[in-house]
């Protein structure tokens, strides 16, 4: 196979039936063929959290050019790593940066990693991102432990679960009002409480950006519930579960939504970045600890 595949087709135009069950798992297979261990955890670290990454021990790291079939990542902030290795004595494999939609990719390829991990063994994907506060009572810097998502864009053609679906993955119709399991959330939260690290808890609103969002179309995702809103992360934790795996999201909130009209607040990645980098250990803390209660 060819790892420039990417390069040669219409990216925009990805689609399951594209990615089959075969191509998915020689790509799983050339990760698994080049390392001993067999992690069951999978990490995803959002804009400015790649940090994480340096913390993992014995790790062979996998420049996502390196790997056939596999996307890159363009984004700022995402240094596009593949790491398997081990984080607090448990094996783990850790993205350095994700895929969006904005960066020309369709859904389903921004969301193929998820169905590598599937058939490399992982259980428990914990994806980690940088969102916008659209709950006034929360505070930049604040983290938010994802309960459920609303998702406009993946009510369009752009879900990336369109396509021929393959059972192996998972199921045509999958449920998703439990996406986000409570129980790993309550073993996050008590291990933030016995560290005196306050927490937040809300829906993560998911638009496709690359553009910051308009004051209205704010004010609409906060009537939907949406108390943080971004462009990752809920495509991710649908695929995941699509696939059975289970799923933790956790946002930092890196930046105030500009709810009012005419002001002149204006967000900007470089923020996002700074604010990130800045809490980033705090995160890496709560999720190192937290790798050692997911008990298989």
């Amino acid at each position: 196979m060819s790892s420039l595949f990417v390069n040669h087709i219409n990216i925009n135009a990805i689609t399951n039936n594209e990615f089959t069950y075969d191509r998915v798992k020689n790509i799983s297979d050339w990760i698994l063929n080049r390392v001993d261990l067999r992690p069951k955890i999978a990490i995803v670290c959002g804009s400015g959290l790649g940090g994480l990454g340096e913390r993992v021990q014995d790790a062979r790291i996998f420049p996502y050019e390196e790997i056939p079939d596999f996307p890159r990542s363009t984004v700022v902030g995402h240094k596009g790593n593949l790491i398997v290795g081990k984080l607090n004595e448990i094996p783990v494999i850790c993205m350095q940066g994700r895929f969006h939609s904005y960066e020309g990719y369709s859904n389903a390829l921004c969301t193929l990693p998820m169905k590598v991990f599937k058939l490399m063994g992982v259980q428990t994907v914990l994806l980690t991102c940088a969102a916008g506060g659209l709950n006034q009572s929360f505070k930049v810097g604040d983290i938010m432990l994802i309960k459920d998502h609303v998702a406009p864009l993946l009510w369009t053609l752009q879900n990336p679960l369109i396509g021929h679906n393959d059972e192996r993955f998972g199921p045509r119709f999958p449920a998703c009002n439990n996406i986000y399991k409570k129980n790993l959330r309550d073993i996050f939260r008590s291990i933030a409480e016995e560290k005196q690290i306050e927490l937040q808890e809300g829906n993560y609103a998911y638009l496709g950006g690359p553009n910051y969002e308009t004051v209205t179309e704010l004010k609409a995702l906060i009537q939907m519930g949406g108390d943080a809103v971004g462009a990752s992360t809920a495509n991710e934790a649908l695929v995941a579960s699509y696939c059975g795996m289970n799923v933790l999201a956790i946002a930092l909130i890196t930046n105030k939504a500009v709810i009012e009209y005419d002001s002149q607040d204006f967000p900007c990645h470089e923020e996002v970045i700074q604010i990130a980098n800045q809490k980033a250990c705090v995160l890496q803390e709560l999720v190192t600890e937290l790798v050692k209660f997911l008990d298989f």
